[in-house]
């Protein structure tokens, strides 16, 4: 904070981020916990025989946050990888990503980046089934590309490097970039894969199906079970909230700094100010006593004999008040008329 009152560039920078962020990291948590509690009050439904009864019974035939756990079955058609034998599956992602090195030139470091210059997903419908093969009930996922969570097995994965000339090489030292290779890779939702589908359970038309939520809730296709698949959801939650805590806490911490100098400042203006009319009283009444006009005193007289010329200047405070011989006969230890602060040393003021 400068001598103004108004805090440093510094002070209103880390104020204004923190607070900032921790606007966004309060949004965060306030949507990751809101969809925890979502997915804790999820009703958990079985694939049985039952399904569609239990949901033509249901109110508009839906059930409008439902958990199905089930087996990955194809309908008609599936994928086949492109590069295992007998891999199929109803969901595949092809991914190239340019692996490459770039030229930090604040670090002075060379730091790995990478792109993805091509992806392709495809998809064939496909159900959920229940473990037990003799249960024939399914439900049809709708848009699962729609999902969160959706994480795929990697089936197939290849570095390809890139081959260098010399010419090469020196040019991309001068340009700051070194390409290292394209990185293929291959995911898959494979058949009979375990998965927990967590969305709007709906009956149409003698098909179960299972699609994205109304009601901003969030739509859910993972590997994991229901139980992991809340710990990790969870886990995001504190992450969020230590977050939000932290800079927080740093927002907090940097105003409250701000106004405890601010206040700080204010007190000892008003000190100042308190001192100097109280300076400014005794001067009156030594004037009185000496039977001395105001107007008739040199506004460059010595603030304690109010004769002689003033001629020293004390420091810390900076003050010139007192000529030489009052200065001598100030008792020790040396204080300024003014301000009443300790004079460290003294500085002759010399007037041409």
């Amino acid at each position: 904070m400068d001598s103004s009152g108004k805090p440093s560039t510094a002070q209103v920078v880390i104020l204004a981020t923190s607070s900032a962020l921790t606007a966004v990291f309060y949004s965060v948590y306030r949507r990751r916990a809101t969809t925890v509690a979502r997915l804790k009050e999820a009703k958990k439904v079985s694939i049985d025989q039952d399904l569609k009864n239990i949901l033509s019974e249901t109110p508009g035939r839906c059930v409008p946050y439902a958990v199905i756990e089930g087996v990955v079955r194809s309908v008609k058609e599936t994928l086949n990888s492109q590069f295992v034998d007998n891999c199929k599956g109803v969901i595949e992602r092809l991914t190239l990503k340019e692996k490459k090195m770039v030229w930090n030139r604040t670090t002075h470091l060379w730091n790995d980046t990478e792109k993805v210059i091509h992806q392709r997903t495809n998809t064939v419908p496909f159900d959920l089934a229940s473990h037990d093969d003799a249960i024939t009930a399914t439900v049809r996922v709708i848009r699962p590309l729609d999902s969160a969570e959706l994480d795929l097995e990697t089936t197939y994965e290849n570095f390809h490097p890139t081959v260098q000339s010399l010419s090469n090489v020196i040019g991309h030292f001068i340009s700051g970039e070194r390409p290292k290779g394209i990185h293929e890779t291959e995911e898959m939702l494979r058949l009979g894969e375990n998965v927990t589908g967590v969305g709007e359970l709906v009956l149409d038309n003698n098909l179960v199906k299972l699609q994205p939520p109304k009601q901003g809730f969030r739509y859910f296709l993972s590997r994991l079970d229901y139980d992991s698949l809340l710990r990790k959801q969870e886990s995001g939650v504190r992450l969020w909230r230590l977050l939000t805590v932290v800079f927080g806490v740093a927002a907090c911490s940097t105003l409250l700094f701000i106004l405890w100098k601010w206040y700080v400042q204010q007190r000892e203006r008003r000190k100042e100010k308190g001192v100097l009319e109280e300076f400014k009283e005794q001067q009156r009444k030594r004037m009185r006593e000496l039977n001395v006009e105001e107007g008739s005193v040199s506004p460059s007289s010595c603030t304690v004999c109010l004769s002689r010329e003033r001629a020293c200047v004390f420091l810390e405070c900076g003050h010139v008040c007192a000529c030489a011989q009052c200065y001598q006969a100030l008792p020790e230890p040396k204080k300024c008329p003014i301000c009443r602060a300790t004079v460290d040393r003294v500085v002759p003021l010399y007037n041409s």
